[in-house]
């Protein structure tokens, strides 16, 4: 039997048994080690505020359409950092150069269930790098995240950017700015949280709820204001206080998933007089300017090789390994406490 994490109802979370699946042609079965749950993702179908459980996105439209759901309880499977080892290669398959053989020990996206089955040229290059831990290799996704964030800004050498957001994407991204040659201010409103940005490289911090972010970041700036804003917490007052930090004709790369109506967000106000540029990041694509030299693949093995190379610290990150069995637990605190977690993730 295989088990799966599975969302019945807004804030149920049970673990279900399926049948084991035959193997069909052209694909890999892959035993999940480690399943690293989204804080941000994840939790709006556990909510029930994800999009998707009130309208239908169309594929060919590019359009969110009115009157059905396109997903329904029970959200089964959920989950985009998995790594685990490949037990079973299709017959056809076997010993095919470049492909995972059995044994070797793979990441990538196949949710929070016990065994996976993925199109083989899907984990074409998502062998784990040598010397890094499996417990890593579930940072692929969300490292990517905050590597296209990054890119997405645009960051030179010597630049004022301020990070909204330091749960575990935003820690990545303030040190992955840092790497860039940033000047980096780290906004969040635990404090728990600027403590762990400024060893990840955050050389300012400010409290969302105490301080007077955007003055205090044009006091730091001599009256100009950041170039850049990355806001990755996903609330909109968070955004909004992102487009009153930057100079005028900044930029502010929008990487959160919000949720609902813009309450919070006043566009008139500084976007409109400081003629900000406002840019979106999502992980289904690379800044069109990069598509000719980037990919997701690329962000995500890049990721990972910085990880390999020692530069990016992810195993510090790691806050809670849970039984998968005790799933329900671990949404619950993400949801109810997130002072007292960073990454949560689920041991199979």
């Amino acid at each position: 039997m295989e088990r799966v994490v599975q969302f019945t109802g807004p804030r149920q979370v049970e673990v279900a048994e399926h049948v084991r699946a035959d193997l069909p042609p052209g694909h890999l079965r892959v035993r999940t080690r480690y399943s690293g749950i989204s804080a941000g993702t994840e939790l709006t179908a556990y909510r029930g505020t994800n999009p998707y459980l009130t309208r239908t996105w169309d594929p060919e439209a590019r359009l969110f359409r009115d009157g059905a759901a396109g997903i329904q309880y029970p959200v089964a499977g959920w989950g985009y950092s998995e790594v685990g080892e490949v037990v079973e290669v299709s017959p056809e398959l076997a010993g095919t150069a470049g492909l995972p053989q059995p044994g070797d020990l793979v990441w990538g996206i196949w949710g929070h269930r016990s065994e996976g089955i993925v199109p083989a040229e899907r984990m074409i290059g998502h062998t784990l790098p040598a010397g890094v831990e499996p417990l890593a290799g579930a940072f692929a996704r969300v490292g990517a995240i905050a590597y296209n964030a990054v890119l997405a800004g645009d960051i030179h050498l010597g630049e004022d950017v301020a990070v909204f957001g330091q749960g575990v994407i935003g820690l990545l991204t303030t040190r992955l700015a840092q790497l860039n040659g940033a000047r980096v201010t780290a906004v969040d409103a635990l404090d728990g949280r600027l403590e762990t940005a400024k060893r990840y490289g955050a050389h300012n911090t400010l409290n969302a709820r105490t301080d007077a972010v955007a003055e205090r970041i044009r006091e730091a700036t001599a009256g100009l204001g950041a170039d850049l804003a990355i806001e990755i917490s996903g609330v909109y007052p968070a955004l909004h206080e992102a487009l009153r930090s930057v100079a005028v004709g900044g930029r502010v790369v929008a990487s959160g998933f919000y949720q609902g109506d813009g309450i919070g967000l006043r566009l008139g106000d500084e976007f409109h007089h400081n003629r900000v540029q406002l840019v979106c990041s999502q992980i289904g694509g690379v800044p069109p300017q990069l598509s000719g030299r980037w990919t997701v693949e690329r962000l995500q093995q890049t990721f990972l090789r910085l990880v390999a190379e020692g530069q990016v610290d992810v195993a510090s990150l790691v806050s809670h390994v849970v039984p998968a069995a005790d799933a329900a637990d671990a949404y619950v605190l993400l949801d109810e406490r997130p002072a007292d977690a960073l990454q949560v993730v689920l041991e199979f």
